[in-house]
């Protein structure tokens, strides 16, 4: 290969690079601010740091964000209620309702039953879940599942439904089949 060429190949070879690397810090950038807690955004500038390699940073950056979509996610919490019928009952109110747990997101959405919400998973953990989710036209919430048993649950919501806030606290423990 003649030198000018070598030269040329060269310098398009360090342009190229310095386009690829732009283009992973950013995607780094997007990924960071994605991360959900601080302990993920910690653990991924570990990883991209100490010289993992980009297999490892794209690994770590995969699995902290896998539980963002909740929609798909199998959420830890929810797997481990016992299905069937479940009572509700709100604290102050005292009010009841039953719902059949099929999958467990139904304590999610207890004022937004219909299923074209998006989820975004805010907590993930074997004893507690936040999740935040939209209803387009019919407003949002907010909701935090404690477990206390496989079959009882504290559960906390507040949001927007039809243009109304909704704020509420209740316990909700499985009493049999559906």
């Amino acid at each position: 290969m003649p030198y000018k060429a070598l030269v040329m190949y060269k310098m398009h070879y360090k342009s190229w690079k310095r386009r690829i690397l732009a283009d992973i810090e950013l995607e780094i950038a997007k990924l960071l601010s994605k991360a959900q807690t601080k302990e993920r955004r910690i653990l991924m500038k570990n990883a991209i740091f100490s010289g993992v390699g980009l297999v490892a940073l794209l690994c770590s950056a995969a699995w902290s964000l896998a539980p963002a979509s909740a929609q798909d996610a199998v959420l830890s919490l929810l797997t481990n209620l016992e299905r069937g019928q479940w009572e509700v009952r709100f604290r102050g109110s005292g009010e009841t309702t039953q719902i059949c747990l099929r999958t467990g997101y139904e304590l999610i959405q207890l004022r937004h039953k219909q299923a074209n919400c998006n989820r975004f998973v805010v907590e993930d953990g074997a004893q507690q879940l936040t999740v935040q989710y939209t209803c387009p036209g019919n407003g949002y919430g907010r909701t935090n599942v404690r477990r206390e048993t496989s079959s009882l649950v504290q559960v906390e919501s507040q949001g927007i439904e039809g243009g109304a806030p909704f704020q509420f606290t209740g316990e909700a423990r499985r009493v049999g089949s559906c």
